[in-house]
């Protein structure tokens, strides 16, 4: 990402989705293409405006900006090409010499965001970037947080959240990641047997550099925060269920992506089936094969993919009867980064040693690591995705919404409706992503707060601006408004992810508020801080109370999240 003469970075498109098979990751596709130096870190050396840091694998020389300095493109496992594709991160070589760290590393290969044509991105794209204050405060022992980003696990990018905020005001020293995506990090198949999701695993050897690494840049490196959003959230809630995890990190901040996070069918749009994030070993094995023999790399050995001999991955088939991994590890990436596979190949596998069990199961067990943890969703997460869906699928009247109720809720529709009548809502369709918000992400939430709850420090919150600018590139849908939508509280922690209107002065006020809380919580374990509006913790036995966090003079402040989102009737309704 190329910098300004000011030293202010240029801004880039930011995604901030989940989806499921077909239809839904399309809609996320489509999303994708929208959305002082008063002191240096310990250690570092160079020239102003060129600060250098040693890490243990070589030095890196980053930019130095206005309070703070990036060092970005960092490697943190070798490049996952070759005969290493499908298969778990090995630590980046060491380098002699000085690597410039001044622009990110390329994305992962992901599918073309609208319009078809070849996957973007690039295999040797594990890479990390590091943002630290270089204002007044400690040099060293701030506290360390690691962004996830979203994407649905099939797009995204670490280099597009630019965490200025939370570096300067907060004081922390924040870190973003890649990890495969779609095909390349969610793919399975019977010769993989049990391998864990690389995508996930990518992450861990990320957790693993900033432990050896923190203190280097200024950071604690045992108070570790891990956080995401949407797929990000989700990847949070899989670390925090993982044996393998274990150590990497000491809090956790799960943004729209709790481990209970599930839709009904047709959801979204009538067609699609139920969604759950996490998928079976076994059915990931299952339609790694098949795919594999729609590629012409069938079981037995007797494919036409086999590699030409390089290891590259840009191979040529020569069906030189070895296995179907070796096969597909000799097709060029364009042949498995495409809409159709990532389409299937979106979502990590449960029932192997990194995930032995379904998140959900797990966090209902009370088999987590015990940590602090902060979780929230949005007033509106269903907003964002269905107007990506109102002009092929509109809801236009009474008809349309008792036909969408039957299809999702079957023989419980008449009851959700007389939780939800028409008469409540401006429009069918704000009444639709009301029960859908509500169903799959506000009391899914609420249940796994009530889990984490019951054996560790939990702090629940609700991003509840309906009056957040837009996201850049989503359509205008006449009488529907966004209101908080899914990702729409990312602006007021982030800079720049592009938006139809700037954050007006109560929004910065709200903005430095959230940027107050995370950053506490991420060196404390707790939100709360003097002058700023209690927020209590939740408690599995009390009303569930979260932190409303909306502009104005009562916008934050706790209120009963179950209450305002009908979900003891979801409960009674659940399963």
């Amino acid at each position: 990402m190329l910098k300004s003469s000011s030293g202010q970075r240029s801004t880039q498109r930011a995604g901030f989705p989940r989806r499921r098979r077909g239809a839904l990751a399309a809609v996320l596709l489509a999303l994708s293409s929208t959305v002082t130096a008063a002191a240096a870190a310990p250690g570092a050396t160079g020239t102003p405006g060129r600060p250098v840091v040693a890490t243990d694998h070589g030095l890196v020389r980053g930019r130095a900006h206005d309070g703070f300095a990036t060092y970005e493109g960092i490697p943190f496992a070798v490049p996952p090409t070759g005969g290493l594709r499908w298969r778990p991160p090995k630590p980046a070589r060491p380098w002699r010499g000085v690597r410039e760290a001044g622009e990110p590393g390329p994305q992962c290969l992901q599918p073309p965001a609208l319009g078809g044509g070849p996957p973007t991105g690039s295999e040797d794209c594990l890479h990390l970037n590091v943002t630290t204050p270089t204002g007044p405060g400690p040099l060293r022992g701030r506290p360390v947080m690691v962004w996830l980003h979203g994407g649905g696990f099939t797009f995204g990018t670490g280099s597009i959240y630019h965490p200025e905020r939370l570096a300067v005001r907060g004081g922390a020293v924040v870190v973003t990641v890649n990890y495969r995506l779609g095909t390349l990090g969610f793919f399975g198949h019977p010769e993989l047997k049990n391998a864990p999701p690389f995508g996930l695993a990518d992450q861990q050897a990320a957790l693993r550099w900033v432990r050896s690494n923190a203190a280097r840049f200024g950071g604690d490196p045992g108070n570790v925060t891990l956080f995401g959003v949407s797929a990000g959230g989700l990847s949070t809630c899989a670390q925090l269920v993982s044996p393998t995890a274990a150590g990497l990190f000491d809090k956790a901040v799960l943004q729209s992506g709790s481990c209970m996070t599930a839709y009904p069918p047709g959801a979204l749009i009538p067609s699609l089936p139920a969604y759950r994030p996490f998928v079976s070993q076994r059915s990931l094995r299952d339609a790694g094969a098949a795919a594999a023999a729609r590629l012409g790399c069938p079981q037995g050995g007797a494919g036409t993919g086999a590699s030409t001999g390089t290891g590259s991955g840009t191979g040529t088939a020569t069906g030189t009867g070895t296995g179907a991994l070796d096969c597909l590890r000799g097709l060029s990436a364009e042949k498995l980064v495409t809409p159709e596979l990532t389409a299937v190949f979106n979502g990590p596998a449960y029932g192997n040693p990194l995930l032995p069990m379904e998140p959900a199961r797990a966090l209902e067990a009370g088999r987590f690591h015990r940590m602090p943890v902060m979780q929230g969703a949005n007033r509106d997460e269903m907003r964002m995705f269905l107007g990506f869906t109102l002009g092929q699928y509109p809801l236009r009247g009474a008809r349309d919404y008792r036909a969408r109720l039957r299809n999702s809720f079957g023989a419980a529709a008449g009851s959700v409706e007389a939780e939800y009548p028409l008469s409540a809502y401006p429009t069918p369709a704000l009444a639709w992503a009301a029960v859908t918000t509500d169903n799959a992400w506000a009391c899914t939430t609420l249940h796994a707060d009530r889990a984490l709850s019951r054996r560790v420090p939990t702090y629940a919150y609700e991003f509840a601006d309906r009056t957040a600018p837009v996201l850049e590139g989503l359509p205008d849908v006449l009488g529907f408004p966004y209101g908080a939508a899914h990702g729409f509280e990312l602006p007021y922690l982030f800079v720049s992810p592009l938006t139809k209107q700037p954050l007006t002065d109560r929004q910065r006020a709200l903005a430095n508020r959230m940027v107050d809380y995370w950053t506490r919580f991420a060196r404390t374990g707790n939100p709360n801080h003097p002058g700023a509006p209690a927020w209590p913790a939740f408690r599995s036995d009390r009303t569930p109370l979260a932190q409303s966090l909306a502009p104005g003079r009562h916008g934050v402040e706790p209120f009963d999240v179950g209450q305002a989102h009908h979900c003891s009737f979801w409960e009674r309704h659940r399963g």
